[in-house]
């Protein structure tokens, strides 16, 4: 059974730091549209493409603009910390109730 266990921790750790590094490219795509960022840039192109994907059917959804203020990389930060919060945490309450 701790071969089990050991597996979920190992899950659990490569969720936390996955969706942890997920928050920080949405955190720099929100930075860079703060500016006027050169859509040929390859930085800003690969930013696009790893988050569009998440933010577009909230934007599509939830019409989130006051004053040309884009929220939808609030709420997926928010869905992040949740998921950690929750996955992940009882992903690791799971594998200490099996290890022993």
């Amino acid at each position: 059974m701790f071969v089990l266990s050991n597996f979920l921790v190992a899950m659990a750790k490569i969720l936390d730091i996955g969706l942890s590094l997920y928050m920080w490219i949405i955190i720099g795509r929100a930075v860079i549209s703060w500016v006027n960022p050169d859509p040929y840039n390859p930085i800003v192109r690969f930013l696009n493409s790893v988050t569009e994907p998440v933010l577009y059917p909230i934007r599509r959804r939830l019409p989130l603009h006051f004053g040309g203020i884009d929220f939808s990389p609030i709420i997926v930060i928010l869905g992040i910390i949740f998921a950690q919060s929750f996955l992940v945490q009882t992903l690791y309450q799971i594998a200490a109730r099996m290890s022993g």
